[in-house]
């Protein structure tokens, strides 16, 4: 039983990791129709902004209270989403008019030169600020011992879901982002300002990202390439729940943090082509994705 619970919490640990990241790809693509390939690198910015901040902040006054330990990882979310506020109109805006291989290049330009940035301002070495997970005490369920920090991470990402969706589904903007990712044209012709529609979403997105990575971060740390691995695996996601969808993005999340946990506990060999096995199942069945939307 003990081992059951546990592989349960891991697997829905591991899928609101995936989801933070993976919705703001698909928030992305289905109103911009871009696929950002320096997503995976504002999730690491993120992550090393919470640890610098935190780093800095632990260092200076030793007892700091543990609730703002978890409030200055939000400074790795919101400089995600600020960088993403100043690439949009910057880098990415004028290639709209452009085929959709040029915007593909400048992200994945993006990629390589948000690496060099981090390198440049952190240096090769990790980063981490496990004081913020130390902070929570390990939780006892049903005779189980788990880390209490785990379980902030899993109440994160349903808090994150359930509010992105009530963002997207039940606000004014979310009308017009809807309206927007629907038709582009007719949207601008009923008054919608389609540009800041843009910024707005790409920022949230990348906002997103830039969450997961500062949660993530107090556990596995700050570390150089870690952002090419969360794409990768946020790719699957989207694959499997459809690229666009955040419904998508939340089941894909956690079929892939199931089939991943018990694929490290049974048959760790072959757990990512496993992974693999499965996007391909999808894609021959459903090549859209189980949750795309026409």
């Amino acid at each position: 039983m003990d081992t059951l619970l546990s592989q349960i919490l891991n697997s829905l640990f591991y899928a609101s990791i995936l989801f933070l990241i993976a919705c703001g790809l698909s928030l992305v693509y289905g109103v911009m129709r871009i696929v950002n390939m320096a997503h995976g690198n504002l999730y690491a910015f993120g992550a090393y902004v919470a640890a610098w901040t935190v780093g800095l902040v632990a260092g200076r006054l030793p007892d700091v209270n543990p609730v703002v330990l978890f409030v200055l990882l939000l400074a790795g979310a919101l400089a995600a989403g600020a960088a993403g506020a100043v690439l949009e109109p910057t880098l990415l805006r004028p290639l709209y008019k452009r085929a959709e291989e040029y915007q593909l290049l400048m992200t994945f330009g993006l990629l390589l030169v948000l690496e060099d940035v981090m390198r440049l301002l952190w240096g090769p070495h990790p980063l981490t600020a496990s004081v913020v997970s130390d902070a929570l005490p390990s939780v006892s369920l049903l005779g189980l011992t788990y880390p209490g920090y785990n379980l902030f991470v899993i109440v994160i990402g349903g808090v994150a879901a359930l509010a992105l969706w009530a963002f997207v589904y039940r606000t004014r903007f979310g009308v017009m982002l809807r309206a927007t990712s629907q038709d582009m044209r007719m949207a601008s012709a009923l008054g919608i300002n389609v540009k800041r529609v843009y910024v707005q979403a790409f920022t949230i997105g990348c906002l997103m990202a830039g969450l997961g990575g500062a949660v993530v971060m107090p556990i596995s740390g700050a570390v150089l390439g870690m952002g090419v691995d969360a794409l990768v695996l946020a790719f699957v996601v989207v694959v499997i729940g459809g690229l666009g969808s955040l419904e998508g993005a939340l089941v894909g999340a956690l079929i892939v943090g199931f089939v991943r946990t018990l694929g490290i506990m049974y048959f760790a060999e072959v757990e990512l082509a496993v992974l693999y096995l499965i996007a391909a199942i999808v894609l021959f069945v459903r090549p859209a994705g189980l949750f795309a939307r026409a």
